[in-house]
């Protein structure tokens, strides 16, 4: 895996360091989880703003609803 250097400040660096010793992985995992868990973070809010804009328009959200209705999969799981 190729590696950079990044600078954080301080205290960024110690809770970092912290969460490493805690899970006991490695500094450079912990940071890629961080980063890992901030996109996902990220791209969650951006699908709550999506659905949000969706649902104010309520014949697109209807449809929406509708489409998801027809395509979703009878296995019995709620």
């Amino acid at each position: 895996m190729a590696t950079t250097t990044i600078r954080v400040d301080t205290d960024a660096h110690a809770s970092l360091v912290e969460m490493s010793k805690a899970t006991g992985a490695s500094l450079i995992d912990t940071v890629s989880d961080a980063a890992e868990a901030l996109r996902r973070q990220h791209f969650a809010q951006q699908v709550a703003g999506e659905l949000a804009d969706l649902h104010a328009d309520s014949e697109a959200w209807a449809d929406y609803v509708a489409d998801a209705d027809e395509t979703s999969v009878a296995d019995g799981v709620a």
